[in-house]
């Protein structure tokens, strides 16, 4: 029996097109098992890493934030990779389809080894997997949209990446209890496993989707052009901006877990694991998605056009009072306090009205300024920001250390330098902000020009 062959164009529609419930459904599942593996990886390296020889062997904190956000750097960095193979050679769904099997295999890895060696090779191989798919499956969801149904692309972005908060949230709520009370097997495994389902779930939606072709040697004609250089130019330009805010953003997982766990974990009448702090991130981003779209860029368009580019500047200046608030916080610890947790509950609000106004804008701006041969490839290029953030991290905590173990830089000093690199770069995004040109490319090839 022939097998059914795969739409190569958007549907004609003017409604939902019906490959996104498998990507979101996809999506969800993929970043439960990405974050709920994040989530535990601080606590894991600082209390249950082992040696060779089978004893524990945990690493100091330093040390684990520099090789958490190595890999969080690598996992946002290979995205180009992902990009070039799949808009050149095997197309998004091939790509994200082989991709995801090495994914799976990295969780593995850091199910059935608590070694060194079991860390590294999971984490590399599921830098590959989660980093090769990333660009090409938020890629994938535009390329289903054409001219019908065109004026959906916005909010089914946001809902993508609705997507992404709801599995992520409640990873980050379970893993942690289960690392806790049964170990790093267990933790690590159940996020395998829905990674796997993951896997199927996107296999499941073959047919409804709308498969575009590999560019092939046209991707390098339109790389090459004056479209494609101007995009990229453009884009990459956007991108350094967005990786200072990955940069001080992406610690709410690494040094807030560590300050958490200085404080007061009592709360709403439950003691709180310091690993489970960070779940509000993505449960507030639950919250600020629907709240923002539907009700706060409305009332502000009222008084002023309130455009991608102004979202992103408003979103970067947020993480600057995140992390004076934090300074705050490590000066009460200082002084022999014990301040409570629901501080940095704060913090973590104006962190994540920051990602919704930054990133989460970023994601659907970014596709349309990509012509439709390089749209995996330009996505890359804004996902990066997130890997040179992390990079910029790791750099700074691998030299404030010193040979005996003391810190160059540390407690409320650290978070206000971090503070202040995230002002400048705020200060520096306004004329950057007022000079871009803005151009709209769909899948079809469709363009449009217009001003910020």
């Amino acid at each position: 029996m022939p097998r059914k062959p795969y739409a190569t164009q958007p549907f004609p529609l003017a409604t939902m097109p019906p490959g996104i419930p498998f990507i979101i459904g996809n999506e969800a599942a993929e970043r439960f098992s990405y974050y709920g593996m994040r989530s535990i990886l601080m606590t894991f390296m600082t209390q249950y890493l082992h040696n060779a020889s089978g004893a524990v062997s945990p690493l100091s904190g330093a040390e684990a934030m520099e090789k958490y956000h190595t890999f969080q750097s690598a996992a946002y960095l290979l995205p180009i990779v992902g990009a070039l193979l799949s808009d050149i050679f095997l197309g998004k769904y091939l790509t994200i389809l082989s991709l995801s099997v090495v994914y799976c295999l990295g969780h593995l890895a850091l199910a059935v080894d608590d070694t060194m060696v079991g860390l590294t090779v999971g984490l590399t191989l599921i830098a590959i997997g989660a980093g090769g798919i990333k660009p090409c499956v938020s890629a994938h969801v535009g390329d289903q949209f054409g001219a019908g149904n065109r004026h959906m692309l916005e909010k089914v972005f946001y809902w993508f990446y609705f997507s992404i908060n709801t599995g992520s949230s409640a990873a980050m709520l379970l893993i942690p209890w289960l690392l806790h009370d049964y170990g790093p097997r267990l933790a690590f495994g159940v996020p395998g496993a829905l990674m796997g389902f993951a896997t199927l779930v996107f296999w499941a939606g073959r047919h409804s989707f709308a498969h575009i072709p590999p560019a092939g040697r046209k991707f390098a004609r339109e790389a090459f052009s004056r479209a494609g250089l101007g995009g990229m130019a453009a884009i990459a330009g956007l991108s350094l901006f967005i990786a200072v805010f990955w940069c001080l953003a992406d610690q709410a997982y690494s040094a807030w877990v560590l300050q958490a766990a200085k404080m007061d974990l009592h709360f709403l009448g439950h003691e709180w694991l310091a690993s489970q702090i960070a779940a509000v991130n993505p449960a507030l981003v639950l919250v600020f998605i629907p709240l923002f779209s539907y009700v706060v860029y409305p009332f502000v368009n009222r008084f002023v056009r309130f455009t991608a580019l102004r979202k992103i500047g408003l979103g970067l200046s947020l993480p600057v009072l995140a992390f004076w608030l934090s300074a705050w916080i490590e000066r009460q610890i200082a002084a022999g306090s014990t301040p409570n947790v629901g501080w940095q509950l704060l913090g973590h609000a104006l962190l994540t009205a920051g990602e919704v106004l930054a990133f989460g804008t970023c994601l659907e701006f970014s596709y349309r300024q990509a012509p439709p041969a390089m749209k995996s490839l330009i996505m890359s290029i804004m996902l990066a920001s997130i890997g040179l953030g992390n990079a910029v991290t790791a750099v700074v905590n691998h030299y404030i250390q010193n040979p005996d173990g003391t810190l160059r830089l540390e407690g409320s000093s650290y978070y206000l330098a971090f503070s202040a690199f995230m002002a400048v770069a705020a200060i520096l995004y306004v004329p950057y902000a007022m000079l871009y040109k803005e151009r709209s490319y769909l899948a079809t090839g469709e363009s449009a020009a217009s001003a910020a």
